[in-house]
């Protein structure tokens, strides 16, 4: 089964590494990895995609909790949830075809961010359907190259409530707006 895990994080050097690393010791592909800054410039949210069975990705979540830079970690997978993804694409594009493959991006909405006489480079943002459907229909157009970002996820509905440390155990806090620094 794909999960999306959703996991906030100090913005400090080797984060990424040893969050990354409990995926592989369990054997774990990441199939999509995105991290950027909240709205607290000293953490960061990491939204993982990765396939697995349920109990061993609660084992890696339980082990990802204990790492002292992580604030909160969450499985977005069973919740309602917004997950987007940016995706450049370039396509082959010429005088005879160029219109049908306007028509694609006018149907999914997406623009074009460069053209050139022999190619265009479009920009969409969407779920993984979205995306999927509009690369299928793009194929037979000499597909040039493709760029994700990885998908990113946030719950739909509801505040978060950030866990902090106490003294090495995890307890609920109130609503978090900043981190959990001492």
């Amino acid at each position: 089964m794909q999960h999306t895990i959703s996991v906030l994080v100090e913005n400090h050097f080797g984060v990424l590494a040893r969050v990354a690393g409990l995926f592989s010791a369990r054997g774990f592909n990441i199939d999509s990895l995105a991290v950027g800054e909240t709205q607290d410039p000293e953490v960061s949210r990491m939204t993982v995609i990765a396939k697995g069975d349920d109990r061993v990705v609660e084992q890696i979540m339980k082990q990802l909790n204990k790492l002292v830079d992580v604030i909160r970690v969450e499985d977005l997978t069973a919740k309602d949830m917004i997950a987007r993804e940016l995706v450049l694409i370039k396509v082959g594009a010429n005088a005879t075809n160029r219109n049908d493959i306007m028509h694609i991006i006018n149907t999914f909405r997406a623009k074009i961010v460069d053209a050139s006489s022999e190619s265009l480079t479009i920009e969409v943002t969407g779920n993984e359907g979205k995306i999927d459907a509009m690369l299928e229909l793009l194929r037979p157009f000499d597909l040039k190259e493709v760029v994700r970002t990885g998908q990113v996820a946030m719950a739909r509905r509801g505040e978060l409530k950030a866990p902090s440390k106490c003294g090495g155990k995890v307890a609920v806090s109130k609503k978090v707006t900043k981190s959990k620094r001492k």
